[in-house]
C-alpha cells in the first residue's frame, strides 16, 4: 500500500513538474513568433510608413528601454511577485505591443509600443531561462527550450510569407501573432487562479536581497562577458532574421516567396541545430560545442556573404548559432556563485534582448549609407567578437 501511494505521489510530482515545462516552452514559442515575423513584415512597415532602413531601426531603439527595464528587474520582480505573475505582466506587456502593431495608423505609436515588447521579451528570457537551469531536474531540457524559441521563430516568418501571400494586410498577420501570444496570456491567469506552486513561489536563493545578488553578481567579470558574448550572439542572430528577407527579395531581387520560405529554413536549421544539443552536450561538452559551432558560424556567413542562393548560407547560419545561446546559459551555474545565479542569468539573457535593439538597429543604420548588400558582410565582425570573448571566459571560469 505505502509502495503504490509513494507512486502515486511520484506520478503526481511528474505531471506537475510537466505543467511548468509545457508553460516554458509555449512561452518560447510565442516569443519566437514575435520576434521573428518582423523579418518577413519590415518590408510592408517601410512601405507603409514610408520610412527608410535607417528610419525604421527606431522600432529596435524603443525596444532598448524595455529590454534595460527587463535587465536590472527580472529577478527582483520575481523575487516579490513570483514568477507566474511576472510571467503573466510579460505576456500582457507583449500582446498589448503586437495589437498596437497592427492597429496603429501612426508610427510613432508603433515605435512607442516597441518598449512594451521589449520589456515582455526580456523578462519572459530571464524567468524561463532560470526557472529551468535551477532545477536540477529539468536543467538538461536547456536544449529543448531554446529548440521550441527555434519552432515559434521558423513559425513566424512562415505564417507571415503564407498570409502575405494570399493577400493578407501585415497588419493582420500581427492581429494573427498577437492571438498565438493571447494564449499565453490565457495559461498563466490559469496557473495563478490554481496556484500552481512551482511557478508560484518566490525566488529567495539566500539570505541577502535580489537587489544585493545582483549587485554582487555584477561584479564577477565572468557575469558582465557572459552578458556581453550574448548581446552579440542575439544582435546577430536578430540581424540575420530581420534583415535577410530584405536583403534578398529587395537586393538580390530574390522572388519574395523563396525570400520568405529561405528565411523560414535560416529558423528550421536553428531548431535542428537546439534539438540535437543535449546530444552535442553528452558528446562535446558545453565549451567544445560552443567552439565548433561559432567556426561553423563564421564558414555559413561568409558563405551567405558570397554566394548569392540563401539556401545555403542562411540554413547553415541558424544550424552554427543554435547551441550558443542555450549552451552559454547552462555553463552560468558551473562559472559563478549558486546565490548569484538567478541574477547572473536574468542579467545574461535581458542584455541579450538588448542585443536585439543594437545590432539590427546599427546594420540598419550602415545599410541605408552603403546599401543593403553591405549587409551580409556585416555580420562577420559579431562573430568575430564572439570568438574572442568566448576564449576568454574558458580562461577565466570563474573570477
Amino acid at each position: 500500500m505505502k509502495r503504490y501511494q509513494h507512486k502515486r505521489s511520484q506520478r503526481r510530482q511528474l505531471t506537475s513538474r510537466w505543467i511548468g515545462i509545457a508553460i516554458a516552452f509555449y512561452a518560447f514559442i510565442a516569443i519566437g513568433i514575435a520576434e521573428a515575423g518582423l523579418g518577413v513584415l519590415l518590408p510592408s512597415i517601410l512601405s507603409t510608413y514610408q520610412l527608410t532602413p535607417a528610419t525604421v531601426t527606431l522600432l529596435f531603439v524603443s525596444q532598448i528601454s524595455g529590454y534595460i527595464v527587463a535587465a536590472f528587474s527580472s529577478s527582483l520582480v520575481s523575487s516579490r511577485l513570483g514568477l507566474a505573475r511576472m510571467l503573466l505582466i510579460a505576456a500582457s506587456a507583449l500582446t498589448s505591443a503586437l495589437l498596437i502593431y497592427a492597429l496603429s495608423p501612426y508610427w510613432s505609436i508603433v515605435v512607442i509600443a516597441g518598449t512594451l515588447l521589449g520589456l515582455g521579451i526580456g523578462l519572459i528570457d530571464a524567468g524561463i531561462n532560470t526557472y529551468i537551469v535551477q532545477d536540477s531536474r529539468s536543467a538538461n531540457l536547456i536544449g529543448s527550450l531554446h529548440a521550441f524559441y527555434g519552432i515559434g521563430a521558423f513559425l513566424g516568418p512562415t505564417v507571415a510569407t503564407t498570409l502575405l501571400a494570399v493577400g493578407i494586410n501585415w497588419r493582420q498577420v500581427y492581429l494573427v501573432l498577437a492571438s498565438v501570444v493571447s494564449v499565453l496570456v490565457i495559461g498563466l491567469i490559469s496557473v495563478i487562479l490554481c496556484r500552481y506552486q512551482p511557478m508560484m513561489a518566490r525566488v529567495t536563493t539566500s539570505e541577502t536581497t535580489a537587489v544585493a545578488n545582483l549587485q554582487r553578481a555584477l561584479h564577477y567579470p565572468t557575469v558582465l562577458l557572459t552578458g556581453l558574448l550574448l548581446l552579440v550572439y542575439v544582435g546577430t542572430e536578430a540581424s540575420v532574421g530581420n534583415w535577410a528577407y530584405t536583403v534578398q527579395s529587395v537586393a538580390r531581387q530574390t522572388p519574395k516567396l523563396i525570400a520568405g520560405y529561405s528565411v523560414s529554413a535560416y529558423w528550421m536549421g536553428l531548431t535542428i541545430g537546439r534539438f540535437s544539443l543535449s546530444y552535442c552536450l553528452k558528446r562535446l561538452g558545453a565549451v567544445r560545442t560552443i567552439s565548433l559551432s561559432l567556426s561553423l558560424l563564421t564558414i555559413g556567413l561568409v558563405a551567405w556573404w558570397l554566394l548569392p542562393n540563401p539556401w545555403i548560407g542562411l540554413p547553415l547560419i541558424g544550424f552554427a548559432l543554435a547551441a550558443i545561446f542555450p549552451a552559454t546559459i547552462w555553463l552560468i551555474p558551473q562559472r559563478v556563485p549558486e546565490p548569484l545565479v538567478p541574477a547572473a542569468v536574468g542579467f545574461a539573457t535581458s542584455s541579450a534582448s538588448f542585443g536585439a535593439a543594437i545590432v539590427p538597429t546599427g546594420v540598419g543604420w550602415l545599410a541605408n549609407w552603403a546599401g543593403l548588400d553591405i549587409i551580409p558582410m556585416l555580420m562577420l565582425p559579431p562573430a568575430i567578437v564572439m570568438i574572442g570573448i568566448h576564449c576568454w571566459l574558458v580562461q577565466h571560469q570563474q573570477s
